[in-house]
């Protein structure tokens, strides 16, 4: 640092100021200690800063999944947050969904250098009663509904199914038929529910549901069965991977989408918009979900706070060719 300093022609302070990112260095003396710093190589001491002033700078991320899209798309957008506020990544992944899965990932939080922590869980797996945080830890997390206990932060999953059954409902169609995610997750449930009571409140009879795992593949398989429904005039399924899988079923089986069956999605993943016909499907913002838990947890560890809640992240509606009114 005494180095830099002086090659750029300023006091040691300064250089820390830079490199910490404070305030109050003007723009033309900041760029002449970063070319210093250039110059010379010098790269702060991230150990000797974390002891200094007592933080990390790292959060850590702990999911189960990451083979599906909307956790990855989350997981992306939390570490461009963090990023945005100077702040590493570090991520622990569970690798199969049981408890001790889960008190085996926070109790490594105590072995690496985190300072707060965001959980990434589909699974009912957050046990207030048996998980053991480190002490000062703070929480957030994303698609649960552990609102009781933690801070959570999560997509409108009721609302935005609710918005797919409407849509359904109001082309003209008696009923709709969903295609639900896994009995495990969080998201899948909420979904499911939505859709029952959206259906009951129009007085509207519930056909059976059916289930996959979240994949085209499973999707397809679905797809199939539905296929051979002639009363089956429209379905929504609960992600953008299982409508592809449905495309392709009832394509292969002869029924037309939309003049036959109407299609939603959930997600809008980039791809949707390419299917054939391209998607209509509920739209999800990651990036302000994963921007709402990365400013949650700061916003925690500032003000050493055990807020509980949830916040949800609204969805919309993006209408495309694979839902048409129904033909009578």
């Amino acid at each position: 640092m005494a180095d830099v300093a002086q090659l750029a022609g300023v006091s040691s302070q300064t250089v820390s100021r830079v490199s910490n990112g404070f305030p109050g260095v003007t723009e033309d003396t900041r760029a002449q200690v970063l070319a210093a710093m250039r110059e010379l190589g010098y790269r702060p001491n991230s150990a000797a800063r974390a002891l200094r002033r007592g933080e990390f700078r790292t959060l850590g991320v702990i999911t189960f999944s990451l083979s599906t899209m909307g956790n990855i798309r989350t997981l992306e957008a939390i570490a461009t947050s963090a990023a945005a506020h100077g702040y590493a990544v570090t991520l622990l992944p569970v690798a199969v969904p049981t408890q001790d899965e889960v008190n085996g990932a926070f109790s490594r939080l105590g072995e690496l250098a985190v300072d707060a922590v965001i959980v990434i869980m589909e699974i009912h797996l957050l046990d207030a009663a048996t998980v053991s945080l480190p002490p000062g830890v703070q929480v957030v997390v994303a698609d649960s509904d552990a609102g009781d206990r933690y801070t959570v932060v999560d997509t409108d999953q009721a609302g935005g199914a609710r918005d797919a059954v409407r849509h359904l409902l109001d082309l003209g169609h008696d009923t709709v038929w969903h295609l639900a995610g896994p009995e495990g997750s969080f998201a899948a449930q909420r979904r499911a529910n939505a859709w029952r009571d959206t259906l009951r409140a129009a007085g509207r009879v519930t056909p059976p549901l059916v289930r996959g795992d979240w994949s085209a593949e499973s999707g397809y398989r679905a797809g199939l069965r539905l296929a051979g429904d002639p009363d089956c005039t429209a379905v929504f399924t609960a992600n953008d991977q299982m409508a592809l899988g449905l495309l392709r079923a009832l394509h292969e089986r002869g029924r037309r989408v939309p003049d036959d069956v109407s299609v939603i999605g959930f997600d809008d993943i980039p791809e949707s918009a390419s299917f054939l016909p391209p998607l209509t499907t509920i739209h999800q913002d990651f990036a302000e979900v994963g921007r709402l838990c990365v400013e949650g947890v700061l916003r925690k560890m500032r003000e050493d706070g055990a807020e509980h809640g949830t916040t949800l992240v609204p969805t919309r509606l993006v209408r495309r060719a694979s839902t048409a009114r129904r033909r009578t």
